[in-house]
């Protein structure tokens, strides 16, 4: 574990080493801002702003939105600025709105930028211009290396267990094979719901914690009722990985499969090749209802504001730190 000295400035200063993940449909500016404004950095896909035809693009307006909030919160808070935020891009072929929202990003200056499904060179230097940093989206140590070499700052691993398309390598396993190579800004994904995690995270060689799925559960996310009450009900044992809703390998809730009337521990499979994007959505219309989550979901216990669950990451970090320090004394 080590100072956050190496890392670039965007990464630097948080209160707690920690990234918001990006989540479909349920990532929108006021969770980013409460995100920020707690001191981890926030996030939201690109493709989560859809505007109908023809009208101004929504990205704009909600990059406005983010912007002006978090400068007047820097403002009246010159003693606690906010974190920074950060824009998934999903650089799938089928993503048909990727060249505009690029152009619409990098002059907004975003200063962090999220990529997955696919590492491509131009996206990397569309972030690069405006001074920001790109961080990508891999599942195996073949992939973290195409992404290094097309020009990503960092590497966010998502291992078993994330929400949404989870890979399949245990954590352990896939940063030490990255640390075995790459030293710069690393992230781990895949049930890091705590502070404790988080602190996991870091003592394995990741830089920061990347957290998704409890924040579903809060007032400021964009989800229906009845899936924030799934993510405080459920547990570990209520998530099964299917690939048949995007055509790659993702974590959904049981109980929401069962209610779409299929069964949850019979489901076929179905191959990359259904992956759409063109309408900003890789789910058809008639599974809307089926519902992402990691498996770290059983530290969830209530619906409430993003603050509390970052004040209770907060202090589950600062505890499970000062246990490590009187550990280390205690040998020494």
């Amino acid at each position: 574990m080590r100072s956050d000295s190496h890392l670039p400035k965007a990464l630097q200063g948080l209160r707690i080493p920690a990234v918001a993940a990006p989540l479909f449909i349920v990532s929108v500016p006021d969770l980013v801002i409460a995100q920020c404004t707690s001191g981890i950095i926030g996030s939201f896909p690109a493709l989560n702003a859809r505007e109908a035809e023809g009208e101004p693009p929504m990205l704009e307006a909600w990059l406005k939105q983010i912007t002006e909030a978090l400068d007047a919160h820097n403002q009246a808070n010159p003693d606690r600025p906010a974190a920074p935020f950060a824009v998934n891009q999903i650089v799938h072929r089928s993503n048909t709105r990727l060249e505009r929202d690029l152009e619409i990003c990098a002059r907004w200056k975003v200063p962090i930028w999220i990529t997955s499904l696919g590492a491509r060179v131009e996206v990397n230097e569309a972030a690069h211009s405006c001074g920001g940093i790109a961080l990508h989206d891999i599942i195996n140590n073949t992939f973290a290396k195409k992404a290094i070499d097309k020009g990503a700052d960092g590497l966010i691993a998502v291992s078993a267990g994330a929400g949404g398309h989870a890979g399949p390598q245990n954590p352990f396993a896939l940063i030490e094979e990255i640390r075995a190579w790459f030293d710069g800004p690393l992230l781990l994904s895949g049930s890091i719901a705590s502070g404790h995690a988080i602190l996991a995270a870091q003592v394995a060689g990741a830089d920061l914690g990347y957290i998704g799925s409890p924040f579903i559960a809060t007032e400021e996310a964009n989800a229906v009722p009845d899936y924030k009450q799934m993510i405080v009900a459920g547990g570990a044992e209520d998530i099964v990985t299917s690939s048949l809703f995007t055509g790659v390998s993702g974590n959904y809730l049981k109980p929401s499969i069962a209610k779409a009337g299929m069964d949850p521990d019979n489901l076929p499979g179905a191959d990359a090749s259904s992956m759409s994007f063109k309408s900003g959505s890789s789910k058809p219309k008639a599974w809307k209802e089926i519902w992402g989550s990691g498996q770290g979901i059983g530290t969830v216990k209530s619906v409430g504001p993003a603050s509390d669950l970052v004040d209770r990451l907060a202090r589950e970090y600062d505890a499970a730190l000062a246990s490590v320090m009187d550990y280390a004394k205690g040998r020494g």
